[in-house]
């Protein structure tokens, strides 16, 4: 799928989305996660690791690897009446959830995660933000998601999170290419035309 046409990635998920399983999270043992992913797809079931390339220095050279995004986690559609195959994967320690009682994760903040890594768009790990006015994306490969904006060392940064986790990530992004969520159901003349409004911005 190519990312000049942006809008064709929510639309695309959307339809890809309808009528499969839901996402949960794994939680597994740390260092484990790619051979857990491997042996997801091994039996049958769909996984998403996603993955951040970082640079880790060692004596004599700088090599650039791949690190999840999320330590300890990754995602798995899961059908929880035949959850077993998948506990007793080595390594996969629980299903995450709410009050010992596992909880699908969000599809829209799944589908923001997997269009950012298909991307290719710069990005890293980041503490989880609850609070802030949320933004829409006008542009680009990540159009049509929501994030929270935050100021980094006078770099802005998208903020994407998974509730559920309670983790982020942030993702390079203009200023310029967001509106306020509050824009978001107005025509473009109906912005243009409108009061702009300061998008709040805290120091990193």
């Amino acid at each position: 799928m190519g990312f000049h046409q942006d809008s064709n990635c929510i639309s695309a998920t959307a339809s890809t989305n309808a009528g499969r399983l839901p996402w949960f999270a794994l939680q597994v043992r740390t260092r484990h996660e790619m051979a857990v992913a491997e042996h997801i797809r091994g039996i049958g079931y769909e996984e998403f690791l996603p993955l951040n390339k970082v640079r880790k220095r060692w004596s004599d050279r700088v090599k650039e690897m791949e690190s999840p995004l999320f330590p300890g986690y990754l995602f798995c559609r899961c059908d929880l009446q035949n959850r077993l195959p998948v506990l007793k994967i080595p390594g996969v320690i629980q299903i995450v959830g709410n009050n010992r009682q596992p909880t699908p994760v969000d599809e829209a903040e799944i589908s923001a995660i997997q269009c950012l890594v298909k991307s290719g768009i710069p990005n890293q790990p980041w503490p989880f933000l609850e609070v802030g006015e949320r933004v829409r994306i006008e542009a680009g490969p990540l159009r049509g998601h929501e994030g929270v904006l935050v100021e980094l060392r006078g770099n802005r940064r998208l903020i994407l999170s998974v509730t559920l986790l309670q983790r982020s990530i942030a993702v390079e992004m203009d200023a310029a290419s967001v509106q306020p969520e509050r824009y978001s159901g107005r025509t473009r003349i109906e912005r243009a035309y409108a009061q702009p409004l300061p998008l709040p911005l805290s120091g990193g």
